[in-house]
């Protein structure tokens, strides 16, 4: 994979284009707003969303999807996860013959409960092996600014995967690769909710004993999902699980525990949502298609239940705190 395109120009995938041209690829990175693809080619910045971050001067842009797709090899989904089938739609018939789609999104579509790489074979009408997943310990900022991590790549057919881990491998940035597309895809989507229930307790005043705990329990509900779903469960160990979900609770470069905090603070979504920009966080929006596929599947999710309902059914979030803390006792692997 020399040429690839990387649709979508948010810090996440501004970050990974960025990683691929360091790793030597031919990257043209596809922008909505034309302003920011100009920025980009023109000026070697992305202030919207890596403000001070200088890329690499091989890196173009464009607001062409034309351009962008043009002879790729592989082509990077980087858009939201609640937008990803709309946007793929519009592009299906300009993708490559037998190109490999490579998701960045993380999430459950609302409405459906498909995982992204479910709806990224569905929409562009090709084969599961082809579509790869990167998830992991993977927070933009940091990696733009080329700070060590390591991360996982996920796909059926095992010679993609490499492939994917080959063109993305560089100084930085250390990918490794399983078959267990299921379960890196449940802990990249849980992991945003259960970052969401370490900003509201960080945002009530808890600390690092309440973050542990949510953090391990919240870990045990997304294992419980990934065993009612055939994940791997070794893989909710690794990079894809406890790695993402470590990085994503921790760090105030997380949206979804920035997010989560302004809500145990007191403000509500529409002042949490104002205060970042306008931009709501990824769990917050799959909190409610996780908590579906769990009830489908019989799988009891008690964090990602009281995340729901404080985002979406007003509960206040001292109330969540203590039903979490009220429920029955039982045995820790239960």
């Amino acid at each position: 994979m020399q040429r690839i395109a990387v649709l979508g120009a948010g810090s996440w995938g501004t970050a990974f284009a960025k990683v691929l041209a360091d790793a030597g690829r031919d990257v043209v990175l596809w922008a909505r707003r034309p302003e920011v693809a100009d920025e980009i080619t023109g000026q070697k910045l992305n202030t919207g969303y890596l403000p001070g971050i200088r890329l690499p001067e091989t890196l173009r842009a464009t607001a062409d999807p034309i351009l962008a797709l043009d002879g790729a090899e592989a082509v990077v989904l980087a858009v939201p996860s609640q937008t990803l089938r709309a946007n793929l739609a519009s592009w299906r018939e300009l993708l490559p013959e037998g190109v490999t789609l490579v998701s960045l999104a993380k999430g459950i579509e609302l409405g459906t409960g498909k995982r992204m790489s479910e709806v990224v074979a569905e929409v562009a009408q090709v084969p599961s092996e082809h579509v790869a997943v990167v998830s992991g310990p993977n927070l933009a900022r940091e990696i733009a600014a080329q700070q060590p991590t390591a991360t996982v790549v996920a796909c059926m057919d095992h010679e993609r995967a490499v492939a994917v881990q080959r063109a993305s491998a560089n100084g930085y940035f250390r990918p490794y690769t399983i078959t267990d597309v299921v379960g890196c895809e449940l802990g990249g989507a849980c992991k945003n909710v259960i970052a969401l229930a370490c900003g509201i307790a960080h945002g009530l005043g808890f600390g690092d004993n309440t973050m542990a705990s949510l953090i391990t329990r919240g870990l045990a509900e997304t294992a419980r999902l990934g065993a009612a779903l055939g994940a791997d469960p070794m893989t909710f160990a690794g990079l894809a699980g406890l790695g993402d979900l470590v990085a994503t609770c921790a760090s105030p470069l997380s949206r979804n525990r920035s997010f989560g905090e302004r809500l145990g603070k007191g403000e509500t979504l529409a002042q949490a949502q104002e205060a970042a920009h306008g931009q709501v966080a990824e769990g917050v929006k799959s909190c409610s298609s996780i908590q579906d596929l769990g009830a489908k599947h019989g799988v009891d999710m008690p964090i990602t239940d009281g995340v729901r309902r404080v985002c979406h059914d007003g509960l206040d979030p001292r109330a969540m705190a203590a039903e979490l803390l009220g429920r029955a006792q039982k045995a820790e692997r239960q």
